[in-house]
């Protein structure tokens, strides 16, 4: 029989039960990208109960993350355990008794699990101090589906980044977080040795015209025809261009443009991501992207402006996914323990984290036949086996324990 971290710690009553609770009650109150003031107090509110340090306000340019730590009786390294917590601009479908009670916001993305799995292992881990050999933070973490323009410098930034550029990372020796992954069955879990996601980045294009009536078009720059060619030289740039045996992907998401019929629009909005798992390409399409809206607007007698926040690949680290796969067979067993292969073209900004201190993220399983349909992550019927929570919230105990015992006795 094997032997992991729950069998010799303090257990609070009714985990499972209470991280059920946990994450309904961030799915019914669901907030968007740095807008989580109710959620970062639900959480901030939990973890001062348990009696951790809790820090509010985390975030240099935006200040809506929480971080949670926990020093044991004993020294060691830092380790840090994070989850994000925004939700997406969705209109849920589902009909549970907890389904989300904010009009066109909804955790489609599992959000809410990731919380209650981290949520449920500072109060595990609350109760047994004296058995860590080190210090955990819990990071929660807000705007991972996106970025906002900073309000002290204008640049695009994402949670993660506003975090780590306040020091949550100061300190740390290894941080490792998960995502619930619907093409996985629940009771597995899986590690990708090296690449894990791609560099997603979003762009915005806006193109600025001159206006006026149908009948005089030679007086007038259209913004209609500056995005109508701007698209289509892209997609001939991507299928052209990019190797074909390489993975990288760009698509619109969405296009604005005029406000009459009988009047030449003047000005016109594009949005939309790109993704590719080398910063090589990256780099190629992003002067794809400004020379052709800039060229293609120049010919039509407009203007171009170009904003994006540029992704980066997340990247684990083989030595700390060995630690990582090690925790999780005596979670899962080693039978549910996979190795993934070839790495999946979403985005996440826990590639920061990654970028700058060893790290891993790894994908837990969340669906089960014949039980529930599964439906792909941003869907607005997207749901998730919730028997998952408490294999999450022991991996992220395992995890922390294991490495600072490990760290302790090297």
């Amino acid at each position: 029989m094997m032997t992991h971290a729950f069998d010799n710690l303090v257990m609070p009553d009714a985990l499972e039960t209470n991280l059920i609770a946990f994450r309904r009650e961030l799915h019914r109150y669901p907030e968007v990208l740095f807008d989580v003031e109710r959620t970062a107090a639900y959480i901030a509110e939990l973890l001062r109960s348990w009696g951790l340090e809790v820090q509010t306000g985390v975030g240099k340019h935006f200040g809506r993350g929480v971080v949670g730590i926990l020093r044991g009786t004993q020294g060691g390294d830092t380790v840090l355990l994070r989850a994000d917590m925004d939700a997406l601009p969705v209109t849920e479908q589902n009909a549970t008794d907890y389904f989300s009670t904010i009009p066109g916001a909804m955790h489609a993305c599992g959000h809410d699990a990731h919380t209650a799995m981290l949520l449920g292992a500072a109060w595990v881990l609350s109760l047994n101090r004296e058995q860590i050999q080190g210090t955990i933070k819990f990071v929660f973490q807000p705007a991972e589906e996106g970025a906002l323009a900073s309000p002290l410098d204008g640049r695009l930034i994402s949670g993660g980044r506003d975090m780590i550029e306040d020091g949550v990372l100061e300190g740390v020796k290894s941080a490792f977080a998960m995502h619930v992954w619907p093409d996985l069955p629940m009771g597995t879990i899986g590690f990708h040795p090296h690449t894990a996601m791609a560099a997603s980045s979003h762009f915005t294009i806006r193109f600025t015209g001159l206006s006026g009536h149908h009948s005089t078009p030679h007086l007038c720059s259209d913004a209609i025809i500056m995005v109508a060619q701007f698209i289509t030289d892209l997609k001939i740039f991507m299928s052209t261009a990019i190797d074909p045996q390489e993975a990288a992907v760009l698509s619109f998401g969405t296009l604005q443009a005029g406000n009459a019929k009988n009047v030449i629009a003047g000005h016109s909005e594009i949005t939309g991501t790109f993704r590719a798992f080398r910063t090589e390409t990256v780099e190629r399409i992003t002067q794809a992207i400004a020379d052709r809206a800039n060229s293609i607007a120049s010919l039509h007698g407009g203007t171009a402006y170009i904003s994006q926040r540029t992704g980066t690949v997340l990247q684990n680290d083989p030595v700390t996914v060995q630690a990582a796969a090690r925790a999780a067979e005596k979670v899962f067993g080693s039978e549910n323990t996979k190795t993934l292969g070839t790495p999946f073209l979403a985005g996440e900004d826990f590639a920061l984290y990654t970028q700058q201190i060893p790290g891993v993220f790894g994908f837990i399983g969340i669906s089960t036949p014949g039980r529930q349909p599964s439906y792909p992550l941003h869907h607005p019927r997207f749901d998730i086996d919730e028997r998952a929570l408490i294999l999450g919230t022991r991996m992220h105990v395992e995890f922390a324990m294991q490495l600072l015992n490990e760290a302790k006795n090297q």
